[in-house]
């Protein structure tokens, strides 16, 4: 997932979810934190596991240079991962739990690492293209301020990205033209995505655009794959492995975004009277587009977002989360960092997915990934892990839940993270 990965919840969860939006919505005024005991949580006694420490070594990585963090992460380095009982004890002694509470029922989903068949090359077997950034695309990084302007002045700064030019309406030679009311603004990081057409910003192409043959021309291919369903279910993952034929493997990682905001193909099969809404997952998504192949594209180009790769070291590690740490599957999860700081371990209460009788998924797992879909505070994505089964499991993951924030004693969880 993937810096930035739009995860499965992207895919099914079926209101106006999207990556981005035209401003940075608050944070909600309704979440609070209610302090809480380690006896509150469901089975805390016995669910304690080796991988919940490594989450925790993992976030350290990033974590260990913070005051409050500092001792903590000292320790998790030279506790045994085979005692569990010392790694609870490890837990209660340096972490507070603090139950998220919001209005309505918590909704946990899930998100896996996919598997591809490809090739090096294109082939009758191989046709579908696994993209690089296109070299005309250009990343704007603005204020809010700015992008309330009528029209700003940029000019070319470090490799795609461009620069504001303050205090100025008009371009001179080497600048260009922006006019921030007809871009979708990204929420998290405030950026705009374009092409330089006759000294003016316009957005870059849609999907149903690049699947036409526009801006792919400057595109580097990274491999080829076997199957465009299973390359678009790649796009919403925003990362994965694509098997060549030699046997090898290349390991996609999200690289950038086309600007438009997502739109979940779950929504338009319900709002097009093929899906019930309680029937949509990813599975019979995928039944849908097997029965239907004459409108596969108009489907996926309902989609305007688009996501392009760059090539992971091809390592027996995780993809890589939002923190820049690998994943763990299992013991990961995506969250809103507004309310949930990234690293900090969460305890999660929920039930497995598919049929038969709720089974309890009640552990210890760590913020380390976010996605364009998951806003809340009692809102995560569970990171299933990498293949076929941690997508079946993935695919169907629209359970209820409880979190609990674990932070260093001490620290108090803040309004707004």
């Amino acid at each position: 997932m993937l810096k930035h990965l739009l995860p499965l919840a992207a895919l099914l969860a079926l209101s106006a979810c999207t990556t981005l939006s035209t401003s940075t919505p608050p944070a909600s005024s309704t979440v609070r934190y209610e302090a809480a005991s380690f006896a509150d949580l469901p089975d805390w006694g016995q669910s304690m596991a080796s991988q919940s420490l490594e989450g925790l070594q993992l976030s350290c990585r990033s974590l260990q240079g913070r005051a409050a963090w500092k001792t903590i992460c000292a320790e998790a380095a030279t506790l045994d991962a085979a005692n569990l009982p010392a790694i609870t004890r490890f837990y209660e002694a340096r972490f507070a739990p603090w139950r998220i509470v919001e209005p309505g029922n918590g909704l946990i989903t899930g998100y896996f690492e996919p598997l591809l068949a490809g090739g090096h090359q294109y082939s009758a077997q191989t046709p579908y293209a696994v993209y690089g950034v296109p070299a005309d695309l250009r990343v704007l990084d603005a204020s809010a301020a700015q992008l309330g302007a009528e029209v700003l002045v940029a000019r070319q700064g470090t490799g795609n990205r461009l620069q504001v030019v303050p205090g100025k309406t008009r371009a001179d030679a080497g600048e260009v033209l922006v006019y921030p009311k007809d871009f979708v603004v990204d929420s998290r990081t405030r950026a705009l995505k374009g092409r330089i057409d006759n000294g003016r910003l316009l957005p870059y192409y849609t999907r149903a655009q690049i699947n036409a043959g526009k801006g792919i021309n400057t595109a580097p291919v990274l491999a080829w794959a076997e199957d465009d369903t299973e390359l678009f279910f790649l796009q919403v993952q925003g990362s994965g492995r694509i098997q060549l034929e030699d046997g090898s493997y290349v390991r996609a990682g999200y690289a950038e975004q086309n600007g438009h905001g997502y739109k979940s193909i779950g929504r338009w099969l319900v709002d097009n009277g093929q899906m019930k809404l309680s029937d949509v997952s990813m599975q019979s998504i995928k039944e849908w587009i097997a029965a239907n192949p004459a409108r596969k594209q108009e489907l996926f180009n309902a989609n305007p977002s688009y996501v392009f790769f760059k090539t992971l070291p091809a390592d027996n590690n995780g993809p890589l989360g939002a923190m820049g740490v690998p994943l763990l599957g299992g013991y990961s999860v995506a969250v809103d960092p507004r309310y949930i700081p990234l690293g900090a371990p969460v305890y999660l209460s929920t039930t497995w997915p598919l049929d038969g009788a709720p089974r309890p998924l009640n552990r210890l797992v760590h913020a380390q990934d976010t996605g364009g879909a998951i806003r809340g505070g009692v809102r995560a994505d569970f990171f299933f892990g990498f293949g076929t089964e941690a997508g079946l499991y993935a695919g169907r993951m629209k359970q209820s839940g409880r979190l609990w924030l674990l932070l260093p004693r001490g620290m108090q969880p803040a309004a707004h993270l």
